[in-house]
């Protein structure tokens, strides 16, 4: 396989498994493509080497910089922006899971603290078990706040040798 028969079948991939992970298949190919590219490219090259429009690349790269996973790379004496993905597999998938839980697990604990103030009679079985349920819920949300606010602090070399006495 050539390289760049190789970089095509990842870029394709990838997109597959962003998509997967719910991000847009353009944009996981956008970050592949950056991720595999040993320059920073600027918006042309990512719509030449994708077919994509101008919109959709302006779109997806702001949101990996959002991310924090893509970065805009300033060149002296040019007028274009290029960009650049980093490299760093482990600090980008915890830049990822830091960002998911912004997005997603905080604003459902938020949610549920809110649901536990329900005006009702105590003693209302529907209520009681409402508020069982968002108890449960909101319990295994927390739990799994605190697992990835710990992994995210957690060493990459610590994590991957317990991983690999754990196949052992």
């Amino acid at each position: 396989m050539q390289l760049e028969e190789a970089k095509h079948k990842f870029i394709q991939q990838w997109g597959v498994l962003g998509s997967q992970w719910g991000v847009s298949r353009t944009m996981a190919q956008i970050h592949a493509l950056l991720l595999v590219s040993s320059e920073a490219l600027t918006s042309d090259d990512i719509m030449e080497q994708l077919k994509i429009s101008r919109g959709n690349v302006n779109m997806n790269v702001r949101e990996l910089m959002d991310w924090g996973i893509v970065e805009k790379v300033l060149k002296q004496g040019e007028r274009k922006e290029y960009f650049w993905a980093e490299k760093d597999i482990w600090k980008v998938a915890m830049r990822i899971v830091k960002e998911r839980k912004r997005r997603e697990v905080d604003p459902v604990l938020t949610t549920l603290g809110e649901l536990k103030v329900v005006d009702g009679d105590k003693g209302d079985k529907e209520l009681q078990s409402f508020l069982s349920v968002i108890n449960d819920i909101q319990s295994f949300a927390q739990q799994a706040s605190k697992g990835l606010d710990g992994l995210v602090k957690m060493d990459e070399h610590w994590f991957t040798g317990t991983l690999l006495k754990l196949f052992k």
